[in-house]
């Protein structure tokens, strides 16, 4: 068992994660922002932090730097659907997605998913980056 803090500025997506990993974890933490999620990670240690890309504000990319920085032992997914707006416009191998997670990738993630992804992906990839 575990804490982990999903940082994603959809609600829908969020309260999801939440509930999908609910049952896995001793704790699951939200935040809507990158700054609420390094916040919440320094007030209360985490194991796991999945966080998506584009964030208003501070992008994900640039929050995935300091939390390697500040918390380097902490294991990193980082999600993203590449910007795109609405479910009739998603476009699950748009460019921009594969050179978003890219960059999370280099900036320190130890995982990467695209979004929308099933749940068994993620609880794989979970075990992936823990065991990594």
């Amino acid at each position: 068992m575990q804490r982990i803090l999903v940082i994603d500025d959809e609600l829908f997506v969020l309260e999801a994660l939440k509930r999908v990993l609910g049952s896995t974890a001793v704790a699951v933490i939200g935040a809507s922002n990158a700054d609420a999620g390094l916040t919440a990670m320094r007030e209360s240690p985490v194991d796991l932090v999945i966080v998506d890309v584009i964030l208003p504000g501070m992008d994900g990319v640039e929050a995935i730097k300091i939390m390697r920085r500040d918390f380097p032992d902490v294991r990193i997914i980082a999600i993203s659907g590449g910007g795109n707006f609405g479910l009739n416009s998603y476009l699950p191998e748009a460019i921009s997605t594969n050179a978003y997670l890219a960059a999370c990738k280099a900036a320190g993630a130890n995982g990467t998913l695209a979004k929308p992804f099933e749940t068994a992906e993620l609880r794989a990839l979970i075990l992936q980056v823990q065991s990594g």
